[in-house]
């Protein structure tokens, strides 16, 4: 299989994270794509240009990260990473789509700066997105997930978690950790429980 990935990617690092947690990382060739670039075969692989894409053996493209780990939940057995009993497997899955739209809201604020020339941006737009990630900061410093000890606790909605978290460090100097000492500890926690955290740091 390859996985078209980019290094900094919270998304990327989300799905490399759940590869290595279910013992699929050496299946599994990691392609660095530019999406800024017309010709990068990314393009052609998914429509949308968008990474993480991972196509299969079978030549199959799979995305976005979230179909991808479902896939790859399934060709490890199923059960490992999105639960099988219902109530685990929709809170797993909430805290997913919580953390995946943290990470939405940090990267409009990226692009916005990035993408746009400055006389365009619109400030607006990023306080509005700010106020997005001010939102889910607060939820989840107010109600942390359970501590994952184990990396064999460690299911999706707190894979993307720590990877949302982890992006927000990268990409914002780890301002949020000055207000929000409970999610701190709940990612150092996490960090030292699953080594693959750490080895997918940009």
């Amino acid at each position: 299989m390859k996985l078209y990935f980019s290094p900094p990617s919270p998304y990327s690092r989300k799905v490399r994270i759940v590869a290595s947690l279910l013992g699929l990382d050496d299946r599994i060739e990691l392609v660095a794509t530019d999406t800024n670039n017309p010709a990068d075969i990314v393009r052609w692989k998914n429509p949308l240009g968008k990474i993480p894409t991972l196509e299969s053996d079978d030549g199959t493209c799979v995305y976005d990260s979230a179909v991808i780990v479902a896939f790859l939940d399934d060709l490890a057995g199923g059960g490992r990473v999105i639960p099988k009993e219902r109530d685990a497997r929709f809170a797993a899955l909430t805290l997913e789509a919580l953390a995946d739209g943290l990470t939405d809201a940090n990267l409009l604020q990226v692009y916005e700066n990035r993408m746009r020339p400055e006389n365009e941006r619109s400030a607006g737009w990023v306080s509005y997105q700010r106020e997005k990630v001010d939102r889910a900061l607060a939820a989840l410093e107010a109600a942390p997930p359970p501590a994952v000890s184990d990396a064999a606790q460690a299911h999706v909605g707190a894979i993307a978690l720590a990877s949302a978290l982890g992006y927000l460090d990268l990409r914002f100097e780890g301002a949020w950790r000055a207000g929000h000492p409970r999610l701190v500890a709940w990612l150092e926690a996490f960090a030292a429980a699953v080594p693959a955290f750490a080895a997918t740091k940009a």
